[in-house]
């Protein structure tokens, strides 16, 4: 037989211990939660970056044609001053431009937004692909968050024009990144 006196609920002792252990599990994992983020942002902008690369390498082949990428804050012109972060563009250099500008009736062949969760910075002003030639594309960006120069990664592009992504820059040294 059953005690119908007897409460379904929980005691305030019982949901206080309760509440104590998810207070203890949460302030373990949200650090982490916030560093796998920021690793997520920070890998965004380095694939877009990469993506950016070789989609100029393919569209310089394909079209004959210099091609090139710059940095563009609002994807019609080239930006000359600051940092790579505000967004970048790649683009037809029919007039073979150096420091590359986009001029009318160049097409514009995609625009990738910044990133806002850091800064991104460069040795060049801007890269351009040439279809038949090696001329002088190498180059490394390095992409910081407020983390600093531990959590910094680099996109280091050979003088064929292929990146790879390392931790250290071309010399094997540790990044260096400017406070956030």
């Amino acid at each position: 037989m059953r005690d119908r006196n007897r409460s379904l609920g929980v005691t305030l002792l019982e949901m206080m211990f309760s509440l104590a252990i998810l207070a203890v599990v949460t302030s373990i994992a949200v650090p982490g939660f916030t560093n796998l983020q920021q690793d997520s942002q920070r890998t965004v902008a380095v694939n877009n970056f990469i993506h950016a690369l070789y989609l100029a390498r393919s569209e310089a082949i394909k079209r004959g044609s210099v091609v090139s990428i710059c940095k563009s804050t609002d994807g019609l012109t080239c930006a000359s001053a600051g940092e790579w972060n505000g967004g970048w563009m790649v683009f037809a250099n029919d007039d073979t431009d150096e420091l590359p500008q986009r001029d009318a009736g160049e097409a514009v062949i995609n625009v990738y937004e910044g990133w806002a969760g850091g800064h991104i910075t460069s040795n060049r002003a801007a890269y351009s692909f040439r279809p038949y030639t090696q001329s002088v594309v190498n180059g490394t960006l390095v992409f910081c968050d407020r983390r600093g120069s531990a959590y910094a990664r680099a996109i280091i592009i050979s003088h064929t024009g292929r990146p790879r992504v390392a931790q250290r820059d071309s010399n094997n040294k540790p990044l260096k990144c400017n406070a956030v």
